[in-house]
């Protein structure tokens, strides 16, 4: 991690720093995430398990997390009603609840003038073109004469969404602007970064959402008050106040097994956080590719592997010897992710 805030520390230097031990992170990590005990089905859950958003860019990684966190899960519900698509941090597929649409988008409206008029200009205009209709994002892209990927940036202006099953192009459309202040939304962007993956900085902040480091540390010192200073082994961060009884209580038993898909939020790290979830090196190179990223494979609370999907095949490589008992409930999460139009029942290879 890089160091935190200067101007945090200064407010906060006469606070003892908190010591948390990579397993008290990790453990929180897990239980706030929802990967120790799977939600109940239902709305709440589906909006507890996208609390910090979920990744959608590899075509139902956004289903494969939520089978990960919510009981009787479908092939369906990610298109459950609760929950809408939208380019969120890093202009990237996510899925999130249609409440927090304003959270995800207007929270990463540039500060500065011409960048957050670019992002209006291209929703006025793409509001105007398609007057009410929903159209492949190619399509409309051409039709205004401009790279249909530049159509992105009006995402963080609140009204465009979008949906994308993972064989077509995405389709989009334009929902009203909604009242809430931007800066507000990014504050709590903001809380629930540190909710979910921290302990965190600023400077992780605005790598994960895709904003720029000035506007990430405004956020952070408008939770000053909120805030509880941390030392982790892998540096100096930050996490919310509300938090440190979970850090500190003592940790439940891990889910047997989960496979988490590809930029699922519990791996979703850059740099010395890397670190802190897979200390040995070569594993982090198999994990955090150059390429796609596969999926973790997450036995007892550890990541213990890498694993892939070709059809109804689930490919497993395994860092260490798994007991047989761990090995059967892999299996028996893999047979049960909910894959759609499947012809034939999953198999699972070892590797």
């Amino acid at each position: 991690m890089l160091k935190h805030n200067a101007k945090i520390s200064k407010c906060k230097n006469e606070f003892l720093r908190l010591d948390l031990s990579r397993s008290q992170i990790l453990s929180f990590r897990r239980r706030a995430g929802s990967l120790d005990e799977r939600l109940p089905p239902g709305p709440r859950s589906l909006r507890r398990a996208a609390w910090a958003g979920l990744q959608d860019s590899m075509p139902r990684a956004a289903l494969l997390s939520i089978h990960a966190r919510v009981a009787g899960a479908s092939s369906a519900i990610w298109e459950h009603s609760s929950l809408v698509q939208l380019w969120g941090p890093r202009f990237s597929a996510y899925v999130v609840a249609a409440q927090d649409l304003p959270i995800f988008s207007l929270g990463r409206l540039p500060d500065d003038a011409a960048r957050r008029n670019r992002a209006h200009h291209t929703a006025s205009r793409l509001h105007a073109f398609l007057e009410g209709r929903r159209m492949s994002f190619g399509e409309a892209g051409h039709a205004l004469r401009v790279n249909p990927n530049s159509l992105r940036y009006a995402a963080p202006t609140g009204t465009l969404v979008m949906r994308w099953d993972g064989a077509r192009k995405p389709v989009v459309w334009t929902v009203p602007a909604c009242g809430m202040d931007p800066r507000a939304a990014r504050i709590e962007l903001a809380r629930r970064y540190l909710h979910i993956f921290g302990p965190a900085t600023a400077a992780s902040f605005a790598k994960w959402a895709g904003i720029r480091p000035r506007e990430a540390r405004a956020a952070f010192d408008s939770l000053l008050n909120a805030l509880t200073p941390v030392r982790t082994p892998v540096g100096d961060a930050w996490i919310l106040a509300e938090d440190v009884p979970e850090f500190r209580s003592k940790s439940g038993a891990p889910a047997p097994a989960r496979l988490l898909p590809s930029g699922d939020t519990y791996y979703l790290f850059w740099g010395a956080d890397r670190q802190l979830l897979l200390p040995d090196a070569k594993q982090r190179a198999a994990l955090w590719t150059t390429r796609v990223w596969p999926g973790a494979l997450l036995v007892a609370g550890e990541i213990a592997g890498v694993w892939r999907r070709s059809a109804a095949e689930v490919s497993i490589e395994t860092w260490r010897r798994l007991s047989p008992q761990e090995r059967q409930a892999v299996e028996a999460e893999a047979q049960s992710l909910p894959l759609p139009d499947l012809n034939s029942p999953v198999t699972v290879r070892w590797l």
